[in-house]
């Protein structure tokens, strides 16, 4: 090859390099994109680490790339403040999980509500689970306590479980609360049906990494998996509003 040859080569390959590092967004995804063509990325951002790029997928789970995408890395991102270790990567993944969970309107939830709520929590739910049904026995203490209990739909056991059928009969019913209270103490609850939201709030427990039930949403995003006692989960819960 000639040097005018090389030399016009090298200049077109430096200047692909640079635009393809000048759009490190486009980059990443192109890379990614080739590993799995349905991965579900929602954003792609520069960390607070210099050079370092964040990628979040629906459901609020994310992980960390290069700026050409040829590097990734899954975990944890610290920073240091003030002496403290800062978990960067919960911190954001709880956001945008609180964010997801509180774009749900009200009227696709049963809700358990005291006068004047000081916070609120966001449970899936299973009908046929014990210690679903042992935290429901406690929703007026935590109500007592200033929090609001807000359900969603997760029938462990899937779409076609006698626990869903139940749960589509809860949220179908006239009287969601009276029809929730029934299911949680094992008595028989009226079949119905109607447009309901059972199985995309089922899709969404499994998209933020629900796995069992009760799964408890705080307010802040943070996910605590499985029974608490009702003045230990009021704590927490009234804490996560710092």
């Amino acid at each position: 090859m000639s040097l005018t040859r090389l030399s016009a080569a090298l200049a077109l390959l430096l200047g692909s390099s640079f635009a393809f590092a000048a759009n490190p967004d486009e980059a990443i995804r192109q890379s990614l994109k080739s590993l799995d063509a349905n991965l579900p990325i929602e954003t792609v951002a520069e960390s607070a680490m210099p050079g370092v790029y964040q990628v979040q997928l629906q459901g609020g789970r994310q992980f960390y790339t290069s700026a050409d995408g040829q590097f990734l890395l899954q975990g944890y991102l610290y920073q240091v403040r003030d002496g403290k270790a800062v978990n960067l990567t919960e911190l954001d993944e709880n956001r945008a999980v609180a964010k997801r969970i509180n774009a749900i309107p009200a009227s696709e939830m049963v809700v358990f509500a005291p006068k004047a709520p000081k916070t609120h929590i966001t449970v899936f739910t299973d009908t046929d689970c014990g210690y679903c049904q042992k935290l429901h026995s406690e929703v007026p203490e935590l109500n007592r306590l200033g929090v609001e209990v807000r359900y969603l739909a997760f029938p462990r056991q899937g779409l076609n479980s006698p626990a869903a059928k139940e749960l589509v009969s809860v949220w179908c019913a006239k009287d969601q609360q009276e029809a929730m209270n029934r299911a949680k103490s094992r008595q028989d609850v009226a079949e119905a049906t109607c447009d309901n939201p059972v199985a995309k709030q089922y899709e969404l427990g499994q998209m933020i990494g629900v796995n069992g039930t009760p799964a408890i949403v705080l307010a802040n995003g943070k996910m605590i998996p499985g029974y608490q006692p009702a003045p230990q989960l009021a704590k927490i819960a009234l804490e996560s509003n710092d």
